[in-house]
């Protein structure tokens, strides 16, 4: 023995303290778990966003540096704040996708190598896969 005895009201306020404990824990996992999920649903409608305009492209719109901009600034908000949920692997891919956008300087012409690019898992079927099965393990 310790010397020191609890008296039943000590080990009613350990248990009550000890229950909300629990209860607080289980809310903030349900809370991050949201907060993953609508970080995740971002990612994919960014990645759509940017498929309208790489298509755009693709059918001879001219390059529109405020359009790369916005998708450029989509990708590193979405990075910032994939990173403060620990999602670390899909908050690098928006960092590179990120810097793509704000360094392209021409049509297909960019400060990254496509084999880089590749190997990075940033094209938008990589980007969109990731996403899709983060919010299934969720």
């Amino acid at each position: 023995m310790t010397g020191y005895e609890l008296s039943p009201s000590d080990w009613l306020g350990i248990i009550k303290h000890v229950k909300q404990w629990l209860g607080n824990l289980g809310r903030a996992k349900q809370e991050r778990k949201q907060e993953s999920k609508k970080a995740l649903r971002a990612v994919l409608l960014a990645a759509r966003k940017t498929e309208c305009y790489v298509t755009d492209l693709n059918d001879g719109k001219p390059q529109s540096r405020t359009k790369e901009a916005e998708v450029s600034y989509l990708s590193a908000s979405l990075e910032f704040e994939l990173k403060d949920l620990g999602l670390t692997k899909l908050a690098k891919v928006c960092r590179i996708k990120g810097r793509y956008w704000a360094t392209r300087k021409s049509n297909r012409e960019s400060a990254f190598t496509n084999d880089f690019l590749n190997k990075a898992g940033t094209r938008l079927a990589d980007v969109e896969r990731l996403a899709n099965l983060t919010l299934r393990l969720l």
